[in-house]
């Protein structure tokens, strides 16, 4: 979680960031993602899980020069940026999240844009589509042949 930032609509829940470390390379290895384990303390211990993300981002046409360099900086910004496709009035970015929870993971990429849109020179688009997904279902997915399978190879590529 990002200082003074707090969740949207509940003054309860606030987002916080989980580390990666020895509780969760035990537990991925075991195959029991996402569950509470006690430590050694006998303390309950939340182990992050990997989401898969999809946003859709789309406004008024602006130059694919600067679209595309704009993504190419968010994904230098943001490493763990799998696939960026994008045309003169629209785009969509892939990529994983690691969050305790399926609404963590969704917070996070609903700030991505903003938050980057500065920095990156991203075009002044909204949100218009969000999809997350555990890895477990994106993996079910495509071994059943359907889903979110990137349509070109890592990297920003044009529609």
């Amino acid at each position: 979680m990002r200082p003074g930032a707090a969740a949207r609509g509940s003054a309860e829940r606030a987002l916080t960031s989980v580390a990666a470390g020895e509780a969760y390379e035990s537990e991925a290895h075991a195959g029991h993602e996402g569950e509470a384990h006690e430590s050694g303390e006998g303390d309950a211990v939340e182990v992050p899980r990997l989401w898969h993300v999809t946003l859709s981002v789309s406004g008024t046409e602006a130059p694919l020069g600067e679209v595309r360099r704009g993504l190419e900086q968010l994904a230098h910004d943001h490493p763990f940026l799998l696939t960026s496709r994008y045309a003169p009035d629209h785009a969509e970015i892939r990529y994983w999240e690691e969050a305790r929870d399926l609404h963590d993971a969704a917070a996070v990429a609903l700030r991505l844009w903003g938050e980057h849109r500065q920095s990156a020179r991203l075009p002044p688009w909204e949100i218009v589509g969000l999809e997350v997904i555990d890895r477990d279902t994106y993996h079910q997915r495509i071994a059943e042949g359907y889903g979110p399978l990137p349509a070109t190879p890592v990297g920003v590529h044009p529609f």
